[in-house]
C-alpha cells in the first residue's frame, strides 16, 4: 500500500462568498414557503365528516379477544 501525497486542494471548498450563499438559502426559503402556506390554507379549511366510522368484523373480533371497548359495540 502506498502513502498518500500531501495536495494543496482543501477538504472542503465554498465555491460561494457568505453574501452568495445566504441569498440562495433566502431564494430556497421562498420557494419552500409558497407550498407550505398552501398546504396550511387547505388544512385549516373544515372537512366533511363522515356520521358513522366502520368497524371491520376481523377488527371487532380482535378486540373482543383482548377486551377493548370499541364504539358501537
Amino acid at each position: 500500500m502506498s502513502a498518500s501525497r500531501p495536495t494543496s486542494r482543501l477538504a472542503y471548498d465554498d465555491a460561494s462568498t457568505p453574501a452568495e450563499m445566504r441569498a440562495d438559502c433566502l431564494a430556497a426559503q421562498a420557494a419552500l414557503a409558497l407550498p407550505l402556506t398552501a398546504a396550511a390554507g387547505r388544512l385549516s379549511q373544515e372537512q366533511p365528516k363522515r356520521a358513522e366510522i366502520e368497524i371491520p368484523a376481523a377488527a371487532a373480533r380482535l378486540a373482543r379477544a383482548i377486551n377493548l371497548q370499541l364504539d358501537g359495540d
